[in-house]
């Protein structure tokens, strides 16, 4: 079975920083045991990142969320410094400038994934939009979110992205 684990927006700015949020630092070690676990059976691992530039406040995403954030080559923009140290130069690396990554759904489309895991931030954001994303680039694949890697600032938004993500064949575990 040829599996996949991909890590949504784990950037500093969603941490501790500008959007930062406490539940963000509490999945940290639920990430790395899923690292660790994807790297001891050699399944591949993508990171998304949160890109946007110093223009950010004039787009359509900046217009309706006033916070410059994940600003390329800032701090904030960062993969957190602990899930950093365990990335790998084969790890594919997707920037994106919005909520979910049109590139890495169009990398995914030529791939044989038979079990994609997500995890990471922010649940009711970018990990859904992501989450249908794969969805629409691999139909037949096994789609995961565990609710104990991602997490929202929202719990109510928190709780009803997982309930859509169930509602759309992508199996939530640990909830």
């Amino acid at each position: 079975m040829k599996k996949l684990l991909i890590i949504v927006d784990y950037q500093n700015d969603f941490i501790d920083g500008k959007l930062g949020f406490t539940e963000a630092i509490e999945i940290k070690y639920e990430i790395i045991k899923k690292i660790a676990y994807y790297r001891s059976h050699d399944y591949d691992i993508i990171f998304t990142l949160d890109t946007h530039n110093d223009d950010y406040l004039k787009t359509e995403e900046g217009i309706n969320l006033p916070v410059n954030h994940c600003i390329k080559g800032s701090k904030g923009h960062e993969i957190e410094s602990d899930i950093l140290s365990l990335k790998s130069p084969k790890d594919k690396v997707f920037e994106k400038p919005t909520f979910p990554s049109l590139d890495m759904g169009n990398y995914l489309s030529k791939t044989h994934y038979d079990y994609v895991e997500l995890c990471g931030l922010v649940s009711n954001i970018c990990v859904i939009s992501n989450a249908i994303i794969i969805k629409s680039a691999l139909p037949n694949a096994h789609i995961v979110v565990d609710a104990k890697a991602t997490k929202s600032f929202d719990k109510d938004l928190h709780e009803k992205s997982l309930d859509v993500m169930q509602g759309l064949h992508i199996e939530v575990i640990n909830r």
